[in-house]
């Protein structure tokens, strides 16, 4: 069988792990092999915390509406399901925004949502009819 020659790919593969590994602690940072490691589990974790960025943003943004709808007198889910019977679709990062930085705007939107003719459990009884 031929001779493989890898030491110019293979210290490039190791100087390419080290130089992703810079600014780990201790050896993470020195040593290939605990850097390599390191650098797996980073991407790993980089992959999930992705996805689960978005939940914690949701999450925060119903806090946030959910602060200042109390502030106005009203529940999150009454306000959600006043807003969906009015027909108003505005996601929960717009509603968030507005609760944050137009308190007038939100109050009018709870207003809004407050008038809206919800019928209770009607409208899933409806809904699980059609």
């Amino acid at each position: 069988m031929a001779r493989v020659k890898r030491a110019v790919h293979g210290r490039k593969h190791r100087r390419a792990v080290l130089e992703q590994a810079q600014g780990y602690y201790g050896n993470k940072s020195r040593s290939f092999k605990s850097a390599n490691e390191q650098v797996i589990h980073s991407g790993q974790y980089a992959f999930r915390d992705r996805r689960a960025r978005k939940g914690d943003f949701r999450q925060l943004w119903i806090q946030r509406i959910n602060a200042a709808a109390r502030l106005n007198g009203m529940s999150y889910s009454k306000f959600i399901a006043g807003l969906k019977a009015a027909g108003v679709e505005v996601d929960r990062k717009v509603l968030a925004d507005i609760a944050v930085t137009d308190a007038p705007a939100f109050a009018a939107l709870v207003q809004l949502a407050s008038s809206a003719p919800t019928s209770g459990n009607d409208a899933g009884a409806e809904a699980a009819a059609s």
